[in-house]
């Protein structure tokens, strides 16, 4: 089962892949959605999940933020829209997670440092969370994880 976890965002957004083997997890996969001209990067972002094949993807629910201007809720949903949009293109199942209930799975909160440190706790020889800016990287690999545990325990 390879499952890809999705923190989506206009420009800030990150994957995670974990490929789950008989027994065991292989490392996995961690980066940033790619942006070009401050825009997800559709035609590279198809070519990254081409590479990877998931059999599912894990994407997070989101929706505007209070306070948040028009242009940039609307640069949000269009960042959105083309992640979910390439992934049903490719024919990937996707999974829509609210953060309340993934964190909950694993007892976090609203805190992204949080969320952080227990990634880098559950798979510590990945490099790709070693920056506090990193937790998108480490919120799309406890939404993939979330996925693999509520599915067939680990």
């Amino acid at each position: 089962m390879r499952v890809l976890g999705v923190d989506p965002g206009a420009v800030s957004g990150a994957y995670a892949l974990i490929a789950q083997m008989p027994n065991a997890l292989v490392l996995p996969i961690v980066d940033d959605i790619p942006v070009v001209d401050r825009q997800v990067d559709a035609a590279e972002w198809s070519r990254i999940v081409a590479r990877l094949k998931p059999d599912v993807a894990v994407v997070e629910q989101v929706g505007s933020m209070p306070k948040q201007g028009v242009a940039s809720t609307f640069k949000f949903g269009m960042g959105c829209g083309l992640i979910r949009g390439v992934l049903a293109g490719a024919g990937v199942p996707i999974v829509s997670v609210t953060p309340a209930k993934w964190k909950k799975h694993f007892s976090l909160n609203s805190d992204a440092e949080k969320s952080r440190a227990l990634a880098i706790r559950r798979f510590p020889t990945s490099p790709m969370l070693a920056r506090k800016k990193d937790h998108g990287r480490a919120e799309a690999l406890l939404m993939a994880l979330w996925k693999l545990e509520i599915d067939d325990p680990v």
